[in-house]
């Protein structure tokens, strides 16, 4: 990739061109204000700080780009009560206070990203960091809008590819980064401009890396397993994006159009490959005013047609497809009676083609399934005295019709309700309740074949019922002033849990027994997770010196069945930063305990870890462009570690010691 070397030699001259002038300290990127981050996929799009009762973790600007990864679940792995699915490095999904999969709803603009890396942990997040302007985590009502299903809450990627404001001259930035532990080589980059009342965007990211580094052994206290780079760790990337939209005083409507292709390799003892590509189309406007009483109507669609393969020695072995059509009308209404009543109400529905069939003539992992979703939601805040409150409620009609098994339609209904209670200037306790249901997957429901990237016999059951889940959650927190705090304490109970129960029975891939392929059954049971999170800040904003602790912790367990299984480790953590308008630098210590809660089919603990990463990052002025030189520091102790949430932790361990270097233009 020359011309990511180009760029870097290109930008290092230019940093002694005479023209390159310092910072003014009111102009730089850094000056020390505060500036309101605001969640889009919040039903009122309230700032950060506002979401107490739907607790949210924005990840922007600077954070953002020390954090970005080869995946969305290496960018948020470190959050407070976020762990990653890891299952190398081009697939790994989020895991939220130990719920994964589908009940970790992943979104694109406020859209279901409409892949498929919620049935498997190999599948990767059809979405790019690297391109981002910021990356949403929510729990609580908001998640609501986006579906019942969504237990653990919700991830959302805002790349802003219809553009909703008119940019007064061209800006964007672009960037190239190469990381020492993989050879890795990215290049990416976003434009914004306009043409009268057309706003136009374009962004783009390529990366290519190679087997990455490990410290020393691939398996798990087995020193014969020493190896320089963990095989099959490879990915190659390619992620495009264009849209743009008509913008006046009325509001904006806009279309964009994106492809993505996604290489990677799968770390197992098979050393397969994943061929991921997918085409989406999205169309969104607001209508600001549209009626008597209501503030904004929003209309969004999008069509996604997603395919990926599952390579054995370059040879289809599974081939997935899911084609998907989403539409959502929401109305935000003005504020009603004297409590101040806000809210949104909406529609929304999906029609979705789902199959994994074999590419080789045998059994069909999951047969095609035309699956349709009608939904009705409303979401409402208000004031009452000294108390906030926020309230949602949503009902959901799901159906699902596969060609080879009995068709199955599920009622779903879900609520919840928070007050916030200010008992103090500056300090608030706060409570939500919430009761949701979950339709079982079409996976879990019609599966019947082999999944060669997991060497695992799927075994569906078409009798499984909604799952139910109630949760409780406390919080307790410190808003204003330099030092910052807060406290969640959570429990949350679900019946009919679905869990893959992995046995000992053997099968080939056709069906018969003996063979490489592990018998994973679909089944049901109660299940209970709780948890605390904790977390104190110096000065996240402003310039001078910055800090951080933090810890988390989660318990999931099933009722007469043990553990839930790939349960993450308690951890504790600290960061040290400073700031200046031209130099920013940080260091950052987790500490996660071993791992011994093991579920039935899991045969080795997880052992503890250090994770010590450090950032350094200089910008100066050129001319009406920000450059920025960054240097990043990820696992400096070159520590052994592997994550109790991954289903690869016995033979795949994190990568070793990597020094990230590049730079960043913006303009």
């Amino acid at each position: 990739m020359n011309i990511e070397h180009t760029l870097l030699a290109s930008a290092l001259l230019l940093a002694f061109h005479p023209a390159v002038r310092a910072a003014d300290d009111q102009q730089t990127i850094n000056e020390g204000k505060v500036q309101q981050v605001v969640v889009t996929a919040s039903p009122l799009r309230n700032g950060e700080g506002d979401q107490i009762l739907t607790p949210a973790k924005v990840l922007a600007g600077d954070e953002l780009r020390d954090k970005v990864g080869n995946s969305l679940g290496e960018t948020l792995q470190n959050e407070l009560g976020v762990s990653s699915s890891a299952f190398g490095a081009g697939a790994s999904r989020p895991i939220i206070r130990g719920m994964e999969g589908s009940r970790v709803k992943m979104l694109e603009n406020g859209m279901a990203t409409s892949d498929v890396s919620g049935l498997s942990n190999d599948h990767a997040v059809a979405s790019e960091g690297a391109v981002a302007r910021q990356i949403e985590i929510l729990r609580g009502p908001a998640a609501l809008l986006y579906g019942s299903g969504a237990i653990g809450g919700l991830v959302n990627v805002v790349n802003e590819r219809i553009p909703t404001a008119l940019e007064p001259k061209p800006t964007g930035q672009i960037e190239t980064r190469y990381s020492s532990v993989d050879d890795g080589k990215n290049l990416s980059g976003t434009l914004d401009g306009a043409v009268g009342k057309l706003g136009l965007h374009l962004d783009a990211n390529l990366r290519n890396t190679d087997d990455y580094q490990i410290p020393g052994d691939r398996v798990l206290n087995d020193p014969s397993s020493a190896m320089h780079r963990l095989p099959n760790s490879d990915t190659r990337e390619r992620n495009v994006g264009v849209g743009g939209s008509y913008v006046d005083d009325w509001g904006y409507a806009g279309l964009s159009v994106s492809h993505l292709t996604n290489f990677y390799g799968i770390p197992t003892n098979a050393g397969s490959h994943i061929d991921q590509r997918q085409n989406r189309y999205d169309f969104d406007s607001v209508v600001k005013n549209p009626l008597a009483g209501f503030e904004s109507a929003r209309v969004k669609a999008g069509y996604t047609d997603y395919h990926h393969a599952e390579l054995d020695d370059g040879v289809p072995a599974t081939l997935f497809s899911n084609k998907s059509f989403e539409s959502r009308i929401e109305l935000t209404h003005k504020p009603l009676t004297s409590l101040g009543l806000h809210g949104t109400v909406g529609v929304q529905t999906e029609n979705t083609h789902f199959s994994a069939l074999s590419a080789a003539g045998g059994p069909d992992t999951v047969p095609v399934t035309h699956s349709t979703t009608q939904a009705a939601f409303l979401v409402e805040e208000w004031k009452q005295g000294p108390l906030r409150w926020n309230a949602g409620v949503r009902y959901e009609n799901v159906d699902r019709k596969p060609v080879s098994n009995r068709e199955r339609t599920f009622d779903l209904g879900s609520g919840s309700i928070g007050a916030l209670w200010p008992f103090t200037q500056g300090y608030s306790f706060g409570t939500t309740l919430s009761y949701a249901q979950r339709a079982p997957g079409t996976e879990e429901l019609y599966s019947g074949g082999p999944h060669d990237a997991t060497l695992t016999f799927d075994v569906g059951d078409p009798d499984l019922h909604k799952e139910i889940s109630r949760n409780v959650e406390l919080s307790l927190q410190k808003t204003s002033g330099l030092l910052r705090w807060r406290v969640n304490a959570y429990r949350n109970n679900v019946n009919n849990f679905i869990y893959g129960h992995v046995t000992d029975a053997m099968f080939d891939e056709d069906g018969n027994p003996g063979g490489d392929f592990r018998q994973r059954l679909f089944q049901q049971a109660k299940a209970h997770v709780q948890g605390a999170e904790a977390e104190m800040t110096w000065n996240q904003i402003g310039m001078g010196w910055n800090g951080r602790v933090f810890a988390d912790t989660s318990r999931g367990y099933l009722d007469d069945a043990g553990n839930l299984p790939l349960q993450p480790a308690d951890r504790v953590g600290a960061s040290i930063g400073y700031r200046q308008p031209h130099w920013r630098t940080g260091l950052e210590w987790t500490h996660a305990r071993g791992q011994e809660r093991l579920a039935a089919f899991e045969t080795s603990p997880t052992p503890a870890y250090n994770l010590v990463d450090a950032n350094l990052s200089y910008t100066q002025k050129l001319e009406s462009m920000d450059l920025t030189y960054f240097l990043t520091a990820k696992n400096l102790l070159n520590e052994d570690i592997r994550l109790s949430t991954s289903l690869l932790k016995d033979i795949a361990p994190l990568p070793g010691r990597n020094i990230t270097f590049g730079v960043r233009a913006k303009f």
